[in-house]
């Protein structure tokens, strides 16, 4: 079997390569196949964002612009996209200064998001510089092109995916802020979508025969899973990335969920939202924190936001890490998954019931999971989601507690609780459902679920923290979730306002 070209835009330029194995990484590419080395390699895991690098594509007739971590990125993925590198902003003949006409050949004018870095001194030792610029771009097209302002906070979010070792952080937010007062700079759009259109146009049918296949329909994607069971299928990567880049795990055949478009859509129906496998966990967040606005900022501090917006929501929970924060939330939304097959068609299940073991679940070798349903909030539910991790920003959970309780009258009427990091995977708290359930809304009421919530478990001593902390921290929460219930302020790192400094 074989890979067809990859191909992709590249200063304004089609950039076609044949022979790129499945399991090659975006960031081998640029630096080994094309000598791009300016884009770095840091940790190899998307960590530190030293590779980020910008993907544009089409969406509903516009550019979308996303920042992601090439180094984890499997090349193939982003055939068909543009691509901007920290070595493009100044040299692309599609990006020019607002107003003013096309600068000569011989010129080189910075982007804001490198002139601003320079004016604010943001640039230290100078290696994880290319992936700060490259955010920066990204937050620029997505923010500034659109006169957003972007505020401190909203630089340290999309910041978080990028670290500093010489830690100098205050320049950088510094210099995010500084952009939308220097001259501006734009993408010409228009032409970048038309050439995006002429490269889709050139590009072959999908054929099942090759080592990289990646449909563009759901059917068309069942049809592959049934024709090859044993190939690696993957969405964003963030995981499967590691297991090349770190476990040095190789794959001849690779299936590819994110270019089927049933799997891309967030449908919004009366009852319930239906999302996409394939939907991007950026998107699938902004879908969730639109119906719970309390959620924003548990969903930043998923990852970082590079990490984000490559990694989709239905990767994340077929994977089943007992330490991914999205599945405790969806349990405690009390959502369901989609799971099909070619042969079999579609069947519906709570998620908490998809799992059977560590990292393993109920799906069929020719089945996919296609979509989450997550149902409408009632009028009485109080939702809290709750993560604790060593470090706040771009950091695993050790405890992830998500309480869903709907309180009429000052009573439980129904409780849905979901956890992390406490079980072999992600799980249902029942028994302190079932203990909530029906009882008054009490101190008294709250602390005994905590004690029932504290003894339902029986979590593993790691890296992260020993058993009995994480014992201590369910306690903990479920008190905590009793005393913002009651109107006591939330006094914890996410209220913590970052202000600028001198």
């Amino acid at each position: 079997m074989t890979t067809q070209p990859l191909q992709f835009l590249r200063r304004g330029q089609p950039v076609a390569l044949g022979n790129v194995p499945p399991d090659r990484t975006l960031l081998e590419v640029l630096r080994e196949d094309l000598g791009c080395t300016g884009t770095k390699e840091g940790c190899g895991e998307g960590d530190c964002g030293a590779c980020t690098v910008v993907l544009g594509e089409e969406r509903g007739g516009q550019l979308h612009y996303s920042a992601v971590n090439s180094c984890i990125r499997l090349a193939h993925s982003v055939n068909g996209m543009a691509l901007w590198t920290v070595e493009d902003l100044a040299e692309d003949p599609l990006i020019q200064p607002v107003g003013d006409p096309p600068a000569a050949p011989q010129t080189i004018t910075l982007h804001p998001a490198q002139e601003a870095m320079v004016q604010c001194h943001g640039s230290q030792c100078g290696f994880c510089t290319p992936g700060f610029v490259m955010s920066l771009f990204g937050m620029y097209q997505n923010h500034v092109c659109h006169g957003e302002p972007i505020t401190r906070e909203l630089a340290q979010e999309e910041l978080s995916g990028n670290l500093c070792r010489c830690t100098g952080y205050r320049p950088i937010l510094d210099a995010a802020q500084q952009m939308a007062a220097l001259p501006g700079m734009a993408v010409n759009e228009a032409e970048v979508l038309q050439k995006l259109k002429l490269l889709a146009q050139d590009q072959s049918a999908q054929a099942s025969n090759f080592s990289y296949i990646a449909p563009t329909s759901q059917a068309a994607l069942l049809a592959a899973r049934a024709a090859h069971p044993g190939a690696q299928v993957v969405a964003g990567c963030t995981d499967v990335g590691l297991w090349v880049t770190k476990q040095h795990k190789q794959y001849t055949q690779v299936i590819d969920v994110t270019r089927a478009a049933e799997l891309r859509e967030v449908a919004q129906h009366a009852d319930a939202i239906h999302i996409g496998a394939a939907v991007s966990l950026t998107d699938a967040f902004a879908a969730l924190t639109a119906q719970w606005p309390q959620l924003h900022r548990f969903a930043t501090r998923f990852a970082g936001l590079p990490v984000r917006n490559s990694g989709t929501l239905g990767g994340n929970v077929a994977n089943g890490s007992p330490i991914g924060d999205s599945m405790p939330l969806l349990i405690a939304l009390r959502a369901q998954v989609v799971l099909a097959s070619q042969a079999r068609g579609e069947r519906q299940l709570p998620l908490e019931d998809l799992y059977t073991g560590y990292r393993q679940n109920v799906m069929a070798a020719d089945e996919l999971l296609v979509r989450i349903v997550v149902p409408r909030p009632t009028a009485q539910e109080q939702l809290r989601a709750y993560k604790i991790s060593k470090r706040f920003d771009d950091d695993i959970s050790a405890v992830c507690l998500v309480l869903n309780l709907d309180i009429v009258d000052g009573t439980v009427q129904r409780a849905s609780i979901g956890a992390g990091g406490v079980a072999a995977t992600p799980a249902r708290a029942r028994q302190t459902e079932a203990a909530l359930a029906g009882q008054p809304w009490t101190e008294a009421t709250a602390q005994r679920a905590a004690a029932v919530l504290q003894a339902e478990f029986s979590p593993i001593s790691d890296m992260r923290a020993s058993g009995a902390y994480r014992r201590q921290v369910l306690g903990s929460l479920l008190q905590r979730y009793w005393l913002e219930s009651q109107g006591h302020p939330s006094v914890s790192l996410d209220t913590l306002t970052l202000e600028a400094t001198v």
